[in-house]
């Protein structure tokens, strides 16, 4: 009990985020509203309570939108969509006994940026109806950018003036001068543009009823008045969506994105944290399975360990995971008792929130950074983006691994052979492990030292040789004394390979 004060007063502040977002990333995913609020619940109570991390907040993520929306669509119902959600969690619980908390270190960072990135371009493309009032889920879906532009012809004046005030807040909020304001950095954005937002429609439709919004461009949540209307309400899985292959795809997709996410997460909610407590990443991955079993079981969209949320309970002095929990409580209140108030809330506010989330995954900074990095990074990186952008985020993910293997390829082959020479005496150095593909650089260096000459060939520094590798410094080492050059072995301690365990001449 000692923090419980501190943990109360910063789950109050991640409640207030949380909300506009649990609403928004559902909007987002073309899923129900509340699906979205139902997931941020079982985030704060389910995989608060088991997540090893004091700080980090779970909930629906703006990183799997772009994953849940294709999903839906592909498998043709929401209810069977929930099986993959379902399926999703129970591969996390086996990676997490498997102890595979490590795979975010095998992804290049190029590639992980290049997947915000990109996840942030489609978060504002399929935002921006949603911001001018007209919804084109379905034909956005279709046509991409054409239908995005046709959008325009039939935009709402009352939606749109209510997106750009609500990014103007957005933007402003971000500045030094509010950040650092001791009041005003307490309070959460989101929740600025939401209160706006409904204000903006009150007075539309009192004094400017033709700017109004109308309800089918407003938060549409069930109200609650029994017990047996909760349930009534309810989205339940169809598991005859275990017939259908697309099922289990997608819970792979969202395994594997929803997990990288996560870790990420929750490595840098471990950075923030004032106390500088680590986090099991193993156990975090147990408890995203867990939250995701139940999410999908109880019809909400999938989870992961979510920074913004995280970071707001940090910045609001949180202490231990209580905060996390009580935030989770707030939106089951919320959900049951406040429907009709939520009801109020324009999608264009919450479409304006999501395309200020991707526009600060889209900084200007990143790709200067990325750019600076040289090709290795660049390439990969907007290789990642457009095959995300044409295709979808797992083969973005693994086009872009591909593209950055190859490019480590490229490094090690050009810096695994260092080639000296002074006075027809040749050193040739392997200054890193060699591989198979290393051979045709091996055989070239070798081929260029003239009769005559002496020739060292250090392998001091590596621990591997592939055996193709061996066989050309054995057959070089055979036919050296045909040309009379003298071939000496400098000896490695720990390469596998005998030849290089003594030294030898010819």
């Amino acid at each position: 009990m000692k923090t419980i004060k501190f943990d109360a007063m910063a789950s109050i502040v991640v409640f207030l985020v949380a909300l506009p977002l649990c609403l928004g990333i559902a909007l987002a995913s073309g899923a129900p509203l509340i699906s979205g609020l139902i997931t941020g619940i079982i985030g704060g109570i389910v995989v608060g309570s088991l997540s090893d991390s004091k700080v980090s907040v779970s909930g629906p993520a703006a990183g799997l939108t772009v994953i849940v929306f294709s999903a839906i669509a592909t498998i043709g119902s929401f209810q069977a969509f929930l099986v993959a959600v379902v399926l999703s969690g129970v591969i996390q619980l086996i990676l997490g006994y498997l102890k595979a908390g490590v795979i975010g270190h095998f992804f290049p960072s190029s590639v992980i940026m290049a997947m915000l990135t990109a996840i942030g371009i489609t978060i504002i493309i399929s935002q921006i109806p949603h911001a001018i009032g007209y919804d084109i889920v379905e034909q956005m879906r279709e046509h991409g950018l054409v239908a995005l532009a046709h959008s325009f012809e039939h935009a709402i004046i009352g939606a749109t003036i209510v997106s750009i005030i609500s990014l103007v807040i957005l933007l402003v909020w971000d500045t030094p001068k509010f950040k650092n304001h001791k009041i005003l950095k307490l309070i959460p954005a989101p929740l600025v543009v939401v209160f706006v937002g409904v204000l903006c429609n009150l007075v539309f439709k009192k004094w400017f009823p033709a700017f109004y919004i109308d309800t089918t461009h407003l938060v549409a949540l069930p109200e609650f008045t029994s017990a047996a209307s909760v349930w009534n309400e309810m989205n339940w899985p169809d598991f005859k969506g275990l017939l259908n292959t697309n099922v289990y795809m997608a819970a792979i997709t969202i395994a594997i994105i929803g997990s990288l996410e996560s870790l990420l997460s929750l490595e840098a909610a471990d950075k923030l944290d004032p106390a500088k407590r680590i986090s099991s990443p193993n156990q975090e991955l147990k408890a995203q399975g867990i939250g995701n079993i139940i999410a999908g079981l109880l019809g909400g969209i999938p989870l992961t360990a979510v920074i913004v949320r995280s970071s707001a309970n940090i910045n609001a002095g949180a202490k231990s995971k209580k905060s996390a929990i009580l935030h989770g409580v707030l939106l089951l209140i919320a959900v049951l008792f406040c429907g009709s108030v939520l009801n109020y809330i324009p999608l264009a506010a919450l479409a304006a929130i999501l395309i200020h989330v991707g526009l600060k995954l889209n900084k200007i900074s990143t790709y200067k950074k990325v750019i600076a990095g040289g090709a290795d990074q660049y390439i990969p990186f907007f290789t990642t983006i457009a095959v995300v952008l044409a295709t979808d985020l797992l083969k973005g993910i693994i086009v872009g691994i591909t593209v950055g293997f190859i490019f480590m390829i490229k490094s090690n082959f050009r810096s695994a052979i260092l080639k000296a020479n002074v006075n027809n005496n040749y050193l040739i150095k392997m200054t890193n492990n060699m591989y198979f593909f290393n051979k045709a650089q091996l055989r070239k260096a070798l081929q260029k030292i003239p009769a005559n000459s002496n020739v060292l060939i250090d392998g001091t520094h590596i621990d591997f040789i592939d055996h193709d590798v061996e066989e050309i410094i054995e057959d070089y080492i055979a036919m050296a004394a045909d040309n009379n050059i003298t071939v000496t072995l400098k000896k490695s301690t720990t390469a596998n390979i005998s030849l290089f365990k003594q030294d030898a001449s010819a």
